[in-house]
């Protein structure tokens, strides 16, 4: 019998304004489909201007958020816990807590600052109690922020807060960067001076949002480990 991780990722973005713009669905689906992502359940229009995809990959769910962020108009919602297995065939298709985690996520999305949350499956505050190191965190008056999904949360929301303020200019050069390219040569492929291209990746908060998104991935990574087994076809909690 095929072995399935014990507890999943759901991405679920929700477009911004589909009432008045344009679908951006295909362009979404076709941008994320020529990412190298390992999704299980790739991504799918699953109703209306949404679309969803199920990974147990903490690098795909960072991937995922970038991509949709450099897009512009999505906000994002973040499930974490068990699903039905065996998986369905599609995203649409499958079942679990993770997946009404993701729509209780993407709904808090909407009053987020970055329009990104994060959330657990139910009874989140018995499966991921505060960490430890909570109690000599000013008397205590953190503690609550300190269990594993809202940390998570809380690095996935800065992490956004600084990449989503990119210019097209400033996404160039950090994906130029990024990819191994040395400023000269980023320089030379953009047209610019070398310090144009370090200029702009000092707006673009580069070196800044390389820090947010490894905390983001050591807390999403955190999250995973700790939460709940996965479900039996027919399972519910």
């Amino acid at each position: 019998m095929k072995a399935f991780p014990s507890s999943w990722f759901v991405i679920t973005a929700d477009q911004v304004g589909s009432r008045t713009a344009r679908d951006a669905v295909p362009l979404a689906l076709e941008t994320l489909g020529t990412t190298s992502l390992g999704m299980r359940l790739g991504f799918e229009r699953t109703v209306g201007d949404e679309i969803q995809g199920l990974t147990a990959s903490v690098d795909d769910v960072l991937v995922a958020v970038k991509v949709l962020t450099r897009l512009g108009r999505w906000r994002i919602g973040v499930g974490v816990g068990p699903v039905e297995v065996p998986l369905a065939a599609t995203s649409r298709a499958a079942r679990g807590p993770a997946f009404i985690a993701a729509r209780d996520a993407v709904a808090a999305a909407y009053r987020a600052p970055s329009e990104i949350a994060l959330r657990a499956v139910a009874g989140a505050s018995d499966a991921f109690p505060p960490d430890a190191r909570a109690s000599g965190v000013s008397g205590g008056l953190y503690a609550r922020y300190c269990s594993a999904p809202e940390r998570a949360d809380s690095a996935l929301t800065v992490w956004r807060a600084l990449i989503r303020r990119r210019t097209d200019e400033g996404w160039q050069a950090v994906t130029l960067v990024e990819s191994g390219v040395s400023h000269r040569e980023a320089a030379r492929r953009l047209g610019v001076s070398e310090s144009a291209v370090s200029q702009r990746l000092a707006r673009a908060r580069l070196a800044e949002s390389v820090a947010a998104e490894r905390l983001a991935a050591c807390e999403l990574s955190d999250l995973l480990a700790a939460a709940p087994d996965a479900l039996p076809p027919g399972s519910s909690r």
